[in-house]
């Protein structure tokens, strides 16, 4: 069994500009030491827009690209939606009822706010916070036991789905120009190693 400790990793990789999933000497995104953000703020994180005025915001748009079944509306005019299946993948839990669904940013606002999104203007901001390519249909417990936690302090409980959160996570970060930390991206390159031989990461401790 793999296992890992945050501060050891810490101390043993530095940053560097390009993340290797193999290597583990390489961490990705981009990792700088930047200016203290000023406090994260919600409100500022326009989400659940309707960008393409359907009538149908983001979260809605989610919820019926992600359920397994056709989903049914509340009325005639399709904006709400009112019955779909949706398996979470961070728990593998079956739900029903959409009231149940959380719509989770794989790289949470307030993760990217203080990873450099605090720069951003409202637009980008909004645009990254309705990004459908980050968002994910999951139960409310995957949901907010995550929080905005990165890698290095939370993982799925469902093991089968590990790799594949990391890569997506880094996959955002990257491509939406977020730093790491120093510590939490030695951490990620260690999982992503894990990864690349076969393995799953077991979940932080702590």
């Amino acid at each position: 069994m793999h296992r890992w400790t945050p501060v050891a990793l810490m101390a043993g990789l530095a940053c560097a500009t390009t993340l290797d999933p193999v290597g583990a000497q390489e961490p990705s995104a981009q990792c700088a030491e930047e200016p203290a953000p000023p406090g994260y703020d919600r409100k500022l994180w326009r989400h659940w827009s309707d960008l393409d005025g359907d009538c149908q915001d983001t979260r809605q748009e989610v919820l019926i690209r992600e359920s397994e079944i056709p989903v049914t509306f509340e009325d005639d005019r399709e904006c709400r939606v009112a019955t779909g299946r949706w398996t979470g993948p961070y728990t593998g839990t079956v739900i029903e009822d959409p009231s149940k669904v959380d719509v989770d940013h794989l790289v949470a606002l307030q993760d990217a706010h203080v990873s450099g999104g605090w720069l951003w203007d409202d637009q980008r901001r909004e645009a990254y916070a309705n990004d459908e390519r980050l968002l994910v249909a999951t139960s409310q417990y995957g949901n907010r036991s995550k929080g905005s936690r990165g890698p290095d302090e939370w993982l799925p409980p469902l093991e089968d789905y590990r790799c594949v959160y990391i890569e997506r996570w880094v996959a955002v970060k990257e491509s939406h120009g977020l730093s790491m930390a120093e510590g939490e991206a030695a951490v990620v390159a260690y999982m992503r190693k894990i990864c690349a031989d076969g393995g799953r990461p077991p979940l932080p401790q702590g």
